[in-house]
């Protein structure tokens, strides 16, 4: 009796710590993908506090695009270094470059294996939800903390691997802490820590609130760190800040909450999910000690070595029933006995071959154990097919048919690493594939027939076999349509992701550090080559739409619920992905473009300027107004210096080290002699502007001279009152007139030898003295012929009057004809 309650015992510690590991690796690989950006970044935080500077994430989608945070992670996490493009005129094409180092180190360490080009990262073009979830489980599942537990995969490559190839062996553990990740994880909580404390905890939101809860789970472990009573009198937010120390300071759990992010309302649910992920990971079970495991581990080597037996033995009853002198009918009763009991002890042997180890391998026992039963099931399907072959006539041949048509069912497509071989490979076996159908066709009517006679040519069959058979049969007829349309669905998928990969691989050889001219022109050759000779996008449109119907027939045949949302996610996967791909594809050209110009653009001004500068050095040496007339286009030079320094530093940042290292150089010397030269001649690249400002001055000076001496002349000598309106008038033009030659005169000085502008500020001081006489003597003159003019006018009325009265007493005088006195009176008057 003590010893089977010491077995139970065994038993019950053994179920209890598979479930919680069982629900450790739920957790792990369903929770961590729709934390908080802010929880995340903590987390990334929390595996890099060694670096300088510290890796601060304020908006993690916009902070990693351009590959520079990213890269310093990864150095951190992995403890190596790491190439990182950066500078003053950090442009696109260095964001691509860094996060393709990024993902080419990632496939290196065999992290991930994502069927995305750099430039989909660089834009952020994955869905926010997913690319956080998924940047969750990468990063996290290669820490030490997590290693042995992540198994989940995001690509569209890793899906489709999986999907073709068997997956692993899982220990099934029939437990009441199955289920969804949210529940496992609740449970195993409520189980651990709370229930023992009389704390009630509901879910992942207000049950969190208080803080008692994280203390329970922290006092579960650690009793010694956490005074219960004490924790009922704290706030809430000193409970959260005292359960978050303590588990980071005593226990080693990364810090990914504050209280600010508990003590609401509604706190996010994720991302306490993915805090408490964390204690079920390092402490999946607090109570069990290490006995316990020992024990355990004692136990299931027991159990293996009791299988290794039975199947030796079974091995042996099988080669001995085969050999024995029986009839037909009596070894096929003893071979589906044989397979009915090893059917039921594999289903019991299938949780004991799960991989305990941390490199995921199987033990010594475990290996040995499933060596025997690849014996045995191969010992089995031989006998089986022999005992079919052995059937008379015609239905030995259909019996030998039927196991090739099976074998084509349950046949697993090795997936190549390369796609379109594993396309190929889909190829040959649906066209196999479909040979076994015709021929399925061919056997029916005889499989028929000798079904309903139960017998061959009179011979007769075994009644059970036979049944059997048609069993087989029927299941094939109806499986074997659906499994061709599976097949077309299949290659067709893997030629798409062999173009995407293609197109991908070309992609990465066009965004690169380029090299001299002629490499980047041949580029652009093969650039144009491959997208408009192999019609690059519309093969694109063609084979995905030739997947979408294929995709539809395969959903509407009897495929179940989750291949046909794996399905459906794949080709939305393959549309977003070709959606961002087909754009840095068709952006390639317009970069090409702009380098090649680049080039062009800077040989040709560091020629002409070369040879300018010969030039120029020469004739600093020659007579002043040579030299004037030399350098009288420096503005032109200037200009075709900036040019070739705004290609030159294009060329560097996009160009490889070797290039970016001669061209540095290069640019180095030349605006060595620039310098050198700009200084000496740099006043004459004012020369033509300083000839005009100078003639303007000239033309200024020589026409307010005119206009002072002429008024002055006139002013001194008997004038009329019109020339005073004249001037007048003019005063004001002359004022401006003045004004603008003293600007042009101030605008010279610099450029004018001191003798000369102490001679125009003399001219221009005279001139301006000269023109407030005039105006002084100007309007007094003018108001005193104004004042004089009535009198003027009216002496001139009265000599006019004077002239024509005289006029008419020369008429009188003259007159011969006597007139009497009255009419002589009268023409006096």
């Amino acid at each position: 009796m003590g010893a089977g309650r010491e077995q139970a015992a065994a038993d019950g510690r053994r179920e209890e710590k598979e479930q919680f590991a069982t629900g450790a690796m739920l957790v792990d690989s369903r929770l961590l993908f729709g934390c908080t950006k802010s929880c995340f970044s903590e987390l990334l935080l929390s595996c890099t506090p060694q670096h300088k500077p510290p890796l601060v994430v304020h908006d993690l989608f916009e902070d990693i695009k351009d590959g520079v945070k990213l890269l310093a992670l990864l150095e951190v996490l992995s403890g190596q270094k790491l190439p990182c493009e950066q500078g003053r005129q950090f442009k696109r094409i260095h964001w691509v470059s860094n996060v393709g180092t990024a993902l080419k180190f990632l496939e290196s360490r065999r992290v991930m294996h994502l069927c995305i080009c750099p430039g989909f990262r660089v834009k952020g073009v994955m869905k926010r939800s997913e690319s956080h979830g998924n940047l969750i489980e990468e990063l996290t599942s290669n820490l030490p903390a997590t290693q042995s537990l992540s198994s989940s995969t995001s690509s569209v490559d890793s899906k489709a691997s999986a999907e073709m190839t068997s997956p692993p062996m899982k220990r099934k553990v029939i437990t009441k802490y199955q289920g969804s990740a949210k529940r496992t994880l609740l449970r195993w909580v409520q189980h651990t820590a709370t229930k023992r404390m009389a704390i009630e905890v509901k879910d992942f939101g207000p049950s969190w609130r208080n803080g008692a809860a994280f203390h329970s789970i922290i006092y579960t472990i650690r009793p010694d760190l956490v005074d219960m009573e004490r924790v009922r009198r704290r706030t809430n937010k000193e409970n959260l800040e005292e359960a978050f120390s303590l588990a980071e300071r005593e226990l080693g759990i990364p810090r990914l909450l504050d209280p600010e992010d508990v003590d609401v309302e509604k706190p996010d649910e994720k991302s306490i999910m993915t805090y408490v992920a964390q204690f079920l990971k390092h402490y999946p079970d607090p109570r069990n000690s290490e006995t316990d495991g020992q024990m355990d581990e004692r136990e299931d080597r027991k159990m293996l070595r009791e299988l290794k037996t039975w199947l030796d033995h079974l091995e042996r009853d099988v080669l001995r029933a085969q050999g024995a002198e029986c009839s037909l009918a009596e070894k096929y009763q003893a071979f589906k006995g044989f397979r009915v009991q090893y059917e039921m002890k594999k289903k019991q042997m299938e949780p004991l071959l799960q991989p305990v180890q941390r490199d995921g391998k199987l033990s010594t026992e475990q290996t040995l154990v499933k060596q025997a039963c690849e014996r045995v099931s191969t010992r089995l399907l031989d006998w089986h097919v022999h005992l079919d072959k052995s059937l008379p006539g015609v239905l030995g041949v259909i019996g030998a048919w039927l196991h090739r048509a099976e074998m084509a069912l349950c046949e697993e497509i090795a997936v190549q690493q390369a796609h379109e071989e594993t396309a190929n490979t889909v190829h040959r076996k649906l066209e196999q594939h479909k040979e076994v159908l015709k021929t399925l066709e061919g056997h029916k009517p005889a499989f028929q027939q000798i079904h309903k006679d139960r017998s061959v040519n009179g011979v007769p069959v075994s009644g059970e076999q036979l049944q059997d058979m048609a069993e087989r049969f029927n299941y094939i007829g109806t499986s074997f349509h659906a499994h061709l349309i599976k097949m077309e669905f299949w290659e067709i998928k893997y030629r798409l992701m062999a173009f995407l990969i293609l197109a991908e691989s070309k992609l990465k050889s066009w965004i690169i550090k380029y090299g001299r001219r002629e490499s980047v022109e041949l580029l652009l050759q093969n650039y144009i080559s491959f997208i408009e000779g192999h019609k690059f996008f519309e093969q694109y449109e063609t084979t995905f739409q030739t997947l979408k119907q294929a995709a539809d027939t395969y959903i509407k045949s009897d495929s179940s619920a989750d291949e046909r949302d794996g399905v459906n996610k794949f080709l939305s996967d393959a549309m977003a992905q070709w959606k961002n791909l087909s754009v840095e594809v068709r952006s390639v050209r317009s970069m090409l473009e702009e380098v090649i110009s680049n080039w062009e653009k800077y040989s040709s001004t560091v020629a002409s300027l070369q040879a300018w500068l010969e030039d120029a050095e020469k004739m600093l040496n020659q007579p002043e107004l040579a030299k004037r007339e030399f350098f009288r286009n420096l503005p032109h030079w200037i200009q075709q210096h900036m040019a070739m320094n705004d290609a030159g530093n294009f060329l560097i940042e996009t160009c490889d080290e070797t290039v970016s290292r001669d061209l540095k150089q290069q640019l180095l010397l030349l605006n060595g002699r620039w310098r050198e030269l700009f200084v000496k001649v740099k006043h004459y690249a004012r020369a033509d502007e300083v000839d005009k400002m100078r003639k303007d001055y000239q033309d200024g000076i020589s026409s307010l001279k005119s206009f002072v001496d002429a008024a002055n002349e006139k002013m001194n000598a008997p004038l009329q009152v019109s020339f005073l309106n004249d001037i007048k008038q003019k005063i004001p033009a002359m004022e401006a007139l003045y004004k603008m030659a003293t600007r042009n005169a101030q605008l010279l000085t610099k450029d004018t030898p001191q003798e000369e502008v102490t001679e125009m500020l003399g001219t221009m001081a005279t001139i301006k003295e000269q023109l407030s006489k005039i105006r002084e003597r100007c309007l007094p003159l003018l108001r005193e012929c104004q004042s004089l003019l009535p009198l003027l006018e009216e002496i001139e009325k009265q000599i006019t009057h004077f002239y024509q009265s005289l006029e008419r007493g020369c008429g009188i005088t003259s007159s011969r004809d006597p007139e009497s006195p009255a009419d002589f009176k009268q023409k006096c008057q």
